[in-house]
């Protein structure tokens, strides 16, 4: 009976492991299918179209502490 147990056992541990391993993959493949998707705009991103920068502009309330810069953003 203890040898059975102890079989039993490991194809327990065995199909466990099997089971988290293609939960791996799942996600895995949806990151990648996601990543694949999105690999268009990366394009547009690198040639330029990303112009969400922080500039300073001038103080605010036209008084010259540096302190207080109002930022905008610049498209």
């Amino acid at each position: 009976m203890d040898v059975q147990n102890l079989k039993v056992e490991k194809l327990k541990k065995r199909k466990n492991k099997a089971e988290e391993d293609l939960d791996s993959l799942k996600i895995d493949y949806k990151k990648l299918s996601l990543s694949m998707r999105t690999a268009g705009l990366e394009k547009l991103w690198s040639s330029g179209v990303k112009r969400f920068e922080k500039k300073r502009t001038r103080p605010i309330g036209g008084k010259e502490n540096s302190r207080k810069f109002r930022y905008e953003m610049r498209f």
